[in-house]
């Protein structure tokens, strides 16, 4: 693999720990700024607002940027929002800065996801794109863990102090390592809507929305739940965050191969694995060992579905690729917020801090219907122009890897 990858690894680290720590630190912020745990979920519905408003307004205005300068102004903005939550007088002023950090991250990934498919021969470009989210997944093991002990013992700002340095660490990175690429042709903007318009891009980024959200609804409170249901010491939320940050690892790496493979059935599987999974955190929740199995398993599983879903847009929307990469990231993000809320929703009925886990259920198994929806109506032909990945469909075209600028 490239070494360039190894840049976008290191920003979708700072990305995934920003993005992820909130639900770690929801107990800590929502006594410091005097709300409650519910409340403060509003902060991770604030990002991935962001996410959903930047994601195809940043793609837009950055059509004509060439790439490497795209994903290092990407970074700049991440790192001042960064800096404006740990620096924010209020809750008022930390969603404001939530959601400015939010605003690069859909078109980040979007971006990233065509310049590492960009950076590898042909049949390899899922294992590329699967290799750029490691970095969230990684953060989930390391920065996730490691910035809710600090946010514990120095305070929830010093967390987005942190995160602000190493969006610094990846503008470095990315002006060293990844190599000039231009902006893509451009189709104009009705074709490219058009694209995204497609029926099978459209179900797509339906399935995001319904099956991460099963996630999201999960670990939107996930460090309550262990704390209060499970019965574990504040000191292990820590803990918690890293075997679910492992199981991400797993399912990420799992991911490329098996997407590159055949990916309408590991979609297929991820889904329903994720329903599954999601139900049984409910009932193990209360025994220690088995909610720690399950938490791993949550993360596996629901990574697994990430590369499939950002490939299948991707491959549907071959007129506007970036655009629609970064049009799923918003769709991941609206199920954040959504899981969130919804949640949320379901804490607030009173119905136990385990209800999010079968409310999660739930938002996966209609994800999954909507997966295998798109599936039978995919009946047209294959497009010869496709130029990210394989999918179990049939095997791309040779010359993809030659138009796409692949090559290891």
């Amino acid at each position: 693999m490239p070494l360039a990858l190894l840049a976008l690894a290191i920003s979708a680290f700072g990305i995934g720990t920003t993005e992820f720590v909130m639900m770690g630190l929801l107990p800590d912020v929502a006594d410091d700024l005097g709300t409650s745990v519910p409340t403060a979920g509003y902060l991770v519905s604030a990002y991935a607002l962001g996410v959903g408003i930047g994601a195809p307004l940043l793609t837009a205005l950055g059509s004509r940027i060439p790439r490497k300068r795209m994903l290092v102004w990407l970074m700049a903005v991440f790192t001042v929002g960064n800096l404006a939550s740990a620096l924010a007088p209020n809750f008022g002023w930390l969603i404001a800065g939530r959601l400015l950090a939010g605003l690069p991250h859909g078109a980040f990934f979007g971006v990233g996801a065509v310049v590492a498919a960009r950076l590898v021969r042909e049949g390899r470009q899922a294992r590329a794109v699967a290799t750029m989210f490691l970095g969230l997944t990684i953060a989930n093991i390391v920065g996730v863990p490691a910035a809710t002990l600090l946010g514990q013992r120095l305070g929830w700002r010093a967390t987005f102090l942190i995160v602000a340095a190493i969006g610094l660490i990846a503008m470095a990175s990315l002006a060293r390592l990844i190599p000039p690429l231009p902006a893509e042709e451009r189709t104009g903007l009705a074709r490219e809507l058009r694209a995204l318009g497609d029926r099978q891009v459209l179900l797509g980024l339906l399935t995001t929305v319904f099956g991460f959200a099963g996630i999201f609804a999960v670990y939107s409170y996930l460090a309550s739940m262990m704390t209060r249901v499970t019965g574990l010491a504040e000191s292990s939320v820590p803990l918690v965050l890293a075997l679910f940050g492992i199981g991400m690892t797993l399912g990420a790496l799992a991911a490329g191969p098996l997407t590159d493979r055949a990916l309408r059935p590991t979609l297929y599987g991820s889904l329903a694995g994720l329903a599954l999974v999601l139900m049984a955190l409910h009932f193990a929740a209360p025994v220690a060992w088995a909610a720690m199995v399950t938490v791993v398993l949550v993360g596996a599983i629901g990574f697994l579905t990430t590369t499939p879903l950002q490939m299948l847009v991707m491959n549907k929307a071959h007129q506007a690729p970036t655009l629609a990469a970064a049009s799923n990231q918003s769709a991941f993000n609206l199920a954040n917020a959504g899981g969130a809320w919804i949640g949320g929703l379901a804490l607030s009925a009173g119905w136990g801090w385990t209800s999010p886990a079968l409310v999660g259920a739930v938002l996966a198994a209609l994800g999954l219907a909507v997966a295998v929806t798109a599936g039978l109506l995919d009946r047209a032909p294959h497009d010869p122009s496709r130029i990210v990945a394989r999918s179990d469909d049939a095997p791309a075209p040779a010359e993809a890897g030659a138009r796409t600028g692949g090559g290891s």
